[in-house]
């Protein structure tokens, strides 16, 4: 609990209409897309760099910790205070600074949301690839935080490959700016990476400058459905193998498509086991000379299915299909563990059987699609908190599937960080020493441990 002058102080920050500390105000920002709920002392929304500035340092004075927040959709409690303290969200921080079109570069605050931007920078004739699936509401900031990707990451890469330079608030409270709109700069270290992915725990972002790119001509959209995962599998190391790199190549296995057609009778085929959305961009004549060689491609691969769209209401129509994963879900159960391994593609037949297995282990449904071009599987556990036994079975499973894509030399998290829900996981797949060496730039730069404690790494209770 704050003491009632810290709240005074923290009004006089940001101003009487900027800060909530009455309980009904405090709920909507103690959760975010997980299952996990903390209350925190107070919530202040900050307009400007020196604002967070003030409110970094009166922490680092007084000793109460700032978590960073955007929209809170993360899947892995990354804003979520944990212990109490002061939530701080960056939304009236809102602003498109500007779209340079000669240097191909934007300059933007981090409560942008996302959609917005890639709709601005469109309007000009360019183009903002990185596409999470919260894009319609989550924010810029929040995105570079947690590294955001996205279906198109296949092609164009992720958050961090388009951020070419930050204005960050230090834990300590210093604003300091990295890298810059240069496309090449290697003076001193590589801050900028360093900060996309650190989960808010080395600094709130303040400002984002992005890379931007030409907008492509046009798009084909093409639904492919395989009689075996190994086809569709297969079909992804042809189609790239071949020197086509399809901007999005979208998998979905047969609990999946089993979801998706009982509840909303889409005429998948019965034979079909596993589905690939795929999608190329370019050149108009390029494209449909694509359309055609992915086809001849995988028709060997077990192909019952493909379906080229003709115009945008066609692909939309088949996008559906990918967009209805989520609704369907809870049809098998009310409580989803959304997790987000990585694999090397080759590997996505393996990882899939093995889950096969841990599912059969536990008697527990788990629903599977995902990014198949860079093996990015989301993997849903889906559970009735009602039956007993059933929460404990889901974390026992998640620690499996977890283990079992480090076997095949793949990761635990692709997009989703670390947060709170993955930490007490994280020495499966860090050592020690590499634990220590990320503690140590922590220190370094929060020695107050202010910023957004106990994410990435296992929670201390004190």
């Amino acid at each position: 609990m704050l003491d009632p002058s810290l709240i005074a102080e923290l009004t006089a920050v940001v101003g009487p209409d900027n800060i909530a500390a009455g309980k009904q105000d405090l709920i909507c920002y103690g959760y975010d897309a997980t299952q996990m709920e903390f209350l925190p002392d107070a919530v202040v929304h900050p307009a400007n760099p020196e604002e967070v500035s003030a409110v970094l340092k009166l922490a680092n004075r007084a000793g109460f910790p700032v978590f960073p927040r955007g929209a809170g959709s993360g899947f892995t409690g990354g804003a979520l205070p944990k212990g109490g303290g002061v939530v701080l969200v960056t939304t009236r921080m809102n602003r498109i600074l500007r779209i340079d079109t000669e240097n191909l570069i934007a300059e933007v605050e981090p409560g942008v949301v996302t959609e917005q931007f890639q709709i601005a920078v469109e309007k000009l004739g360019f183009f903002y690839p990185p596409d999470p699936a919260s894009l319609k509401f989550s924010t810029l900031g929040g995105n570079v935080a947690e590294n955001a990707g996205g279906p198109r990451c296949v092609k164009y890469g992720v958050t961090r490959d388009f951020v070419m330079g930050l204005e960050i608030v230090l834990p300590t409270g210093e604003i300091i700016r990295t890298g810059g709109e240069t496309y090449k700069a290697v003076v001193g270290y590589d801050m900028t990476r360093l900060l996309c992915g650190s989960e808010g725990t080395l600094g709130v972002i303040t400002k984002i400058i992005f890379k931007i790119l030409p907008l492509p001509d046009a798009k084909k959209t093409m639904l492919t459905i395989f009689d075996s995962i190994d086809g569709a599998a297969k079909a992804v190391s042809t189609i790239i193998g071949n020197k086509i790199i399809p901007t999005t190549l979208e998998f979905m296995d047969h609990a999946t498509l089993q979801c998706v057609e009982k509840r909303f009778s889409l005429g998948v085929p019965p034979e079909g086991r596993a589905v690939l959305l795929i999608e190329v961009d370019g050149d108009r004549d390029l494209i449909e000379k694509q359309a055609a060689q992915i086809h001849e491609l995988i028709k060997p691969l077990g192909l019952v299915q493909f379906r080229a769209a003709q115009d945008a209401n066609e692909s939309e129509e088949l996008w559906r299909i990918r967009r209805l994963v989520s609704p369907s879900l809870r049809d098998i159960n009310p409580t989803k563990y959304n997790e987000d391994i990585v694999v090397p593609r080759s590997k996505v037949p393996d990882i899939i059987r093995t889950i096969e297995k841990i599912q059969a282990k536990y008697d527990i449904p788990i629903v599977n699609f995902g990014h198949a071009g860079d093996g990015n599987i989301h993997v849903n556990i889906m559970i009735d908190k009602a039956i007993p036994g059933m929460e404990e079975k889901a974390h026992s499973a998640i620690k499996d599937v977890f283990q079992a894509a480090l076997d095949l030399n793949g990761t635990m998290s692709g997009e989703h960080g670390v947060g709170l829900s993955k930490a007490p996981y994280i020495e499966l797949e860090l050592s020690p020493v590499q634990i220590a060496a990320m503690k140590a730039i922590k220190a370094a730069l929060d020695p107050n441990n202010i910023l957004n404690p106990g994410k990435m790494f296992p929670w201390r209770e004190k």
